[in-house]
């Protein structure tokens, strides 16, 4: 049974609407491309040298917003993304991999490569992929609690009209023992539905599109609201989870990215995982609603389009069950095979060394059937010893109701592969992260152009039901042409 709770924001002249009326519908049209949005400063990784720091510790980010919002960029607004944009392993992870699951001991599995670099001449890349156990048979019972946003500022039809739309989507995949409730909030938080069983989904549809946007945003009240009722309805060895919809244009009590994050942070230990969903345009603020999610045992995503909507609520509807918190990464570079290493993307997830142990530290999850990619671009030595692994990796992760972490390794040798003799893997993975080094300008894009990345697209064989990475070479194109 998944027990699911709305929990949405609502205008200060938000017009009540019992489930038993008329619906209510009140949005405005966005008509031009706002220039308020805010992004955290991203500054790319560096070369490190082997002999000066040999180990590199990260957190997985297993987000996919960046690359939804790169794509609004430049399909809806014509433009290339401003650089803070732009978190490259966010789109990489964005794009569902293949990779294997053959663990009977660990909710993960894990493997890896060596090949050389397209874009930089006798460099070399490595990837590291991480795979979330698939969910056999039914999924576990659930507690949703969707907190949505509808101030004044979601009034936008690519806001509250885009989430309302996803949320019935999500109504739709529904088992008859799940539950919801709808809570908004706006100048204050308020329940408009009470904890409800999937089998009345027209009183939950109806629930949903009666809401309309104003007023002031009370982001934080409406987080400890949902929380609330979060653990109102736990479900032991259940899957507890609130989901955010926001454009993140909080303005009411506790604001700010500083004291949004505590508020979070005091929360995380409660057992109960958040999925945080920006939209919009003119005033996102992308950079504290991607914090939020870091900091809050979660996830996020932008929602830009319907076709993003059932990407989320339907296609990776497995992610919102975690089976894997606080995964951490530590790779130990051999110095007989490797230079000087770069870990591609991921600058705001570093972590120290030390932190690889401490169970106290926060770190990234992974859904079911999920998978998280990591790449390195190293400089190897003039003499390559085959006989010993050019990087040992160490993984841990906890059980999403543990608090103890629990270790993994992977040794991985360089084989001495031509990128051409690569997996599909690493071809498809690395051109998403040289077309994001050429969207970002980035010194470390090397030789590569939009046509090589297009040419390495073509390259690689990988499954693509729904027509996700054949899209990414429209955009491509489009970046090209901009």
């Amino acid at each position: 049974m998944k027990k699911i709770i709305l929990l949405i924001a609502l205008p200060l002249f938000f017009v009540a609407c019992s489930t038993n009326e008329s619906l209510y519908n009140s949005v405005g049209d966005y008509s031009e491309i706002g220039t308020g949005d805010n992004y955290n400063e991203i500054v790319e990784n560096p070369f490190v040298n082997v002999t000066d720091e040999p180990i590199s510790t990260f957190s997985i980010d297993a987000d996919g917003a960046s690359y939804s919002n790169v794509r609004r960029f430049l399909e809806q607004d014509d433009q290339l993304p401003v650089k803070d944009a732009i978190r490259t392993e966010e789109l990489i992870n964005y794009f569902n991999l293949d990779y294997a699951f053959n663990q009977t001991q660990h909710p993960i599995d894990l493997n890896g490569e060596v090949s050389e670099c397209p874009w930089a001449e006798g460099n070399k890349l490595i990837r590291i992929g991480i795979k979330g156990e698939p969910i056999a048979g039914e999924l576990p019972h659930s507690n949703f609690v969707f907190l949505i946003d509808v101030s004044g500022s979601m009034s936008s039809s690519d806001k509250l009209e885009l989430m309302k739309e996803g949320f019935n989507t999500f109504v739709d995949e529904m088992d008859d023992e799940d539950r919801v409730a709808i809570v908004t909030y706006a100048g204050s938080a308020e329940v408009v539905l009470e904890s409800t069983p999937g089998t009345k989904k027209q009183k939950i549809r109806k629930a949903i599109n009666c809401l309309g946007a104003g007023g002031s945003t009370a982001g934080a009240e409406g987080i400890i609201t949902a929380y609330e009722i979060a653990e109102e309805n736990f479900i032991d060895d259940g899957n507890n989870r609130i989901i955010i919809g926001t454009d993140g244009d909080f303005n009411v009590g506790p604001s700010s990215q500083d004291e949004l994050v505590e508020l979070i942070e005091e929360k995380r230990e409660l057992g109960i995982f958040i999925t945080v969903i920006g939209v919009g345009r003119g005033n996102l603020n992308d950079g504290m609603l991607e914090q939020i999610a870091n900091n809050g045992n979660g996830t996020y995503e932008y929602i830009d389009n319907a076709k993003q909507l059932e990407k989320v609520f339907i296609y990776d509807y497995s992610k919102f069950f975690t089976v894997a918190k606080d995964v951490k990464v530590q790779v130990v570079f051999n110095p007989e095979n490797v230079v000087s290493y770069r870990l591609i993307g991921y600058e705001n997830r570093l972590l120290e060394t030390e932190d690889f142990e401490d169970d106290s530290k926060d770190a990234g999850e992974i859904g079911a059937n999920q998978n998280i990619t990591a790449l390195y671009e190293i400089v190897p030595t003039n003499n390559l010893n085959r006989d010993v692994p050019t990087f040992n990796i160490d993984f841990r992760y906890k059980e999403p109701d543990s608090d103890i972490s629990v270790p993994m390794s992977l040794d991985i040798y360089d084989e001495g592969n031509t990128f051409t003799q690569s997996s599909d893997f690493m071809r498809f993975t690395s051109s998403v992260a040289s077309f994001s080094l050429l969207l970002r300008d980035s010194e470390y894009k090397g030789t590569s152009t939009y046509s090589d990345v297009l040419q390495w697209l073509n390259t690689s064989n990988l499954n693509d039901p729904h027509g996700f990475k054949q899209e990414l070479k429209t955009l491509i194109e489009k970046a090209e042409s901009l």
